[in-house]
């Protein structure tokens, strides 16, 4: 089973629905209603060691921040505010105290930045190394909340900032080349610790421009897939507007990558991908500005399924590949099973 199966799996387990439930499994928060005019947006991520970080390279301080910023960007992606957060901390009985005490200031920094509180959660040991896992809570005004399913064809799909710097920032860490170049220090950080788009997410809810939308944690090819399967529609998304730093080329020589892939299906960008009415370009670009970042639009939403990566041959036509649930999964090799 790959990861989409076992999610698909325990959706079809979950028990009756509560009337209080507005919306479940399958978005990037659930949604539960808190009163007549604010709704409850609840998330949990969890970062392991070995998978998510590697001690060797990952400062806990930056870890502690990073372990905020990846749960807090599931709110801001439905258009919500941060507001409590549960811990939940597995450390070997033999953990450094020092690298406890950098990763905990990490993570009360993120919680003051954005807004949210550290209300309680679990300590426990660990034989296979440090694990933690965060739960957010969140709320919007109920009629602000932007799902995934709103995408309709003829949407422009749009994304906040630059795409694959978080995959090549960490596989030149991996490679001991992260300090090959000052050019790379971005995609480092863009690695160790990420900012959340919670304000871009707030005013794109507040604004009722977007669509559909949702963060970028596993990579275009995979999460655009899951939106469009969300709407029911499919895309189809121009390699040459994808947004890069010029970088990237230059990390993906030295690293003997592809910087293409980073873009598509690297994962852990946490930017923002959502969808838009056509004659939504001009507010959209303002909003950006607003927020100080770049928001740029490198597709269609079209009708049928299936995500498509137009690229452009020497001779000017087009080659159209399918790239659907390409990004990571974390039970990939089991594909097959």
């Amino acid at each position: 089973m790959n990861e989409r199966q076992i999610i698909d799996h325990i959706a079809a387990l979950a028990g009756r629905p509560d009337k209080r439930l507005i919306k479940g499994i399958g978005d990037d928060c659930a949604v539960v209603a808190k009163d007549g005019r604010l709704v409850w947006l609840l998330t949990m991520d969890t970062l392991i060691e070995g998978i998510h970080f590697d001690t060797a390279f990952h400062p806990p301080e930056k870890l502690g921040r990073k372990a905020v910023s990846v749960n807090v960007s599931d709110i801001g992606a439905m258009g919500g505010r941060p507001v409590f957060v549960l811990l939940s901390i597995g450390m070997p009985p033999s953990f450094e105290p020092s690298w406890f005490r950098a990763f905990a200031k990490g993570l009360a920094e993120g919680c003051r930045d954005y807004g949210c509180l550290l209300i309680g959660g679990d300590t426990v040991a660990s034989p296979q190394g440090f694990n933690c896992s965060l739960t957010a809570i969140g709320e919007a005004e109920a009629d602000r909340v932007v799902y995934r399913s709103g995408a309709r064809p003829g949407d422009t799909v749009w994304v906040s900032g630059l795409l694959g710097c978080a995959a090549a920032g960490l596989e030149l860490l991996r490679q001991g080349l992260g300090a090959a170049s000052a050019a790379f220090a971005p995609l480092v950080e863009q690695h160790l610790n990420p900012t959340a788009r919670v304000d871009l997410g707030q005013r794109l809810g507040e604004s009722g421009l977007a669509h559909a939308m949702m963060d970028l944690s596993d990579g275009l090819a995979t999460d655009l897939a899951h939106l469009c399967t969300q709407s029911g529609v499919g895309a189809r998304i121009a390699a040459r507007d994808l947004p890069g730093p010029a970088a990237l080329a230059e990390a993906a020589r030295l690293a003997g990558a592809d910087p293409e892939r980073w873009a598509i299906g690297g994962g852990e960008d946490y930017e923002l991908l959502f969808t838009a009415a056509a004659d939504a370009r001009d507010r959209l670009l303002a909003l950006g500005r607003a927020c100080g970042l770049p928001l740029t639009p490198i597709g269609t939403i079209v009708a049928g399924e299936g995500v498509v990566l137009v690229k452009e041959r020497p001779d000017g036509t087009g080659e159209e590949v399918g790239i659907a649930y390409q990004g990571y999964d974390h039970f990939r090799d089991r594909a097959g099973e």
